[in-house]
């Protein structure tokens, strides 16, 4: 590999490969970029909600419910299931959004005893903006490479997500 197309995973990668020479590290190849890659999509990520005023797991929540369709409501349970977080964190998630005015409750229409939570127009437009703007510098992110390799990065990665 020439010189200048090394990077920082290159030397932890030649670092590890002394000092565990029977070691095959190859693997470090891939998965310490794709950590790399992670962290710096985090914080593109955290970027682009906080210009809408909310933070990465606000927009989780508000993105679920903006997904679904109208009138943009879903039960605690499907929140839970489709963000992948506790039922605890998500009690104190829906009512800290109620109180931004994001969410609103509603009593469910055929079980008196459970709750839907339902996008307000003030989360719709937040949700929207912050998509609108992580769209727009991600693209940003992935202008230095070809179209043609974008489509095949996703290929490649998909099996990975499993």
């Amino acid at each position: 590999m020439p010189k200048d197309d090394r990077d920082d995973v290159d030397a932890l990668i030649a670092a590890w490969a002394r000092r565990l020479p029977d070691v095959d590290v190859t693997p470090l190849e891939v998965m310490s970029r794709l950590r790399r890659v992670s962290i710096r999509l985090g914080r593109i990520r955290a970027g682009a909600f906080a210009t809408a005023g909310l933070a990465s797991w606000e927009f989780d929540v508000l993105a679920a419910l903006r997904r679904a369709d109208p009138p943009h409501e879903l039960s605690p349970a499907q929140l839970i299931q489709r963000t992948m977080i506790g039922s605890a964190a998500m009690t104190n998630r829906i009512t800290h959004l109620v109180d931004r005015g994001c969410v609103e409750r509603l009593s469910h229409p055929s079980d008196g005893r459970s709750v839907l939570v339902r996008l307000t127009e003030d989360g719709r437009t937040r949700v929207d903006a912050a998509m609108t703007e992580l769209i727009r510098r991600e693209a940003l992110a992935l202008s230095i490479l070809s179209p043609d390799d974008v489509a095949e990065l996703a290929r490649v990665l998909r099996p990975l997500m499993e």
